[in-house]
């Protein structure tokens, strides 16, 4: 959409009102999301019909569909509501971070840890959106490394946080638990991020940081020295001090004789002053 590639020249920050619709445009496709998650698994529950078979079974030509099925597919509610949170913070991050590309990266994620579970799971039925979560937590977190950017990497760890058990999710641990889909959606993740690690994000910048480019800014040469304050005071040269004296009698003289002469001052720092501040989880049903 046009609210994602349109960028003001080099600015601070967007206009508000844009960033609003942004902002809420963000919520959109992963309340979605959720939402027919939670509507495929109250069908089950109150018809008693089973949607496992439709997951990805690797390495069998009934298990393809899985890839496109079975994130949406959940053993309980529990298991829903594992997944649902941290799949709706990590794709709005996705969303409101990433914007012009976001569709772009996270439908990339979606398929590459699917098809990397049929590639390389166990013969059995993987269900759940947990190969997807740990796919966009993995993406982010590197993504934060990489640009040694604070917000990714805070958001990233509070879903850690959230998420329970996510880096113990990669090891096979519990036969029922697809770590193959956690293993792999964490691997495309990571690559996912090396790949995109020069796209530049569009964010706000914290209010600390703007205040101490303000201050910067604002500084005097004199206030940047008294700052500094370990600056030793000049030594004293007889000849230079001589030299000045007597330009200073020679104009004395100048202006006796009514030929004054307009001197420029310039500031010695004027020239050097250039700166910029600057499964259930995956649950395998054999």
């Amino acid at each position: 959409m046009r609210l994602f590639t349109y960028y003001p020249s080099n600015p601070k920050k967007l206009d508000p009102e844009m960033e609003k619709r942004i902002f809420f445009h963000s919520l959109v496709l992963p309340a979605a999301f959720v939402f027919v998650f939670w509507m495929v698994e109250i069908i089950e529950v109150t018809t008693s019909f089973s949607f496992v078979k439709l997951g990805v079974y690797p390495l069998h030509l009934k298990g393809l569909p899985g890839i496109l099925f079975s994130p949406f597919i959940h053993s309980g509610f529990n298991h829903l509501m594992s997944n649902s949170i941290p799949f709706f913070i990590l794709m709005f991050m996705l969303i409101y971070y990433y914007r012009r590309i976001s569709y772009q990266i996270f439908f990339l994620l979606y398929f590459l840890s699917g098809i990397t579970v049929w590639f390389a799971g166990r013969e059995a039925w993987h269900i759940g959106a947990s190969g997807v979560v740990y796919a966009m937590a993995a993406f982010h977190f590197v993504s934060g490394v990489i640009r040694n950017d604070v917000r990714l990497l805070t958001f990233s760890v509070v879903v850690v946080f959230l998420y329970g058990g996510l880096i113990w999710g990669v090891f096979p641990i519990d036969p029922k638990v697809s770590w193959e889909g956690h293993l792999w959606g964490a691997v495309s993740g990571v690559v996912l991020a090396f790949y995109y690690r020069k796209y530049i994000i569009r964010r706000d910048k914290f209010d600390w940081e703007e205040e101490e480019e303000s201050e910067q800014s604002q500084l005097t040469d004199d206030e940047k020295e008294e700052k500094g304050g370990n600056e030793q005071p000049a030594l004293r040269n007889p000849v230079q001090e001589e030299i000045q004296a007597g330009s200073e009698r020679t104009e004395g003289e100048d202006n006796t004789q009514g030929k004054v002469k307009k001197k420029k001052k310039q500031n010695p720092s004027y020239f050097s002053d250039k700166y910029r501040p600057g499964n259930t989880s995956h649950t395998g049903e054999f």
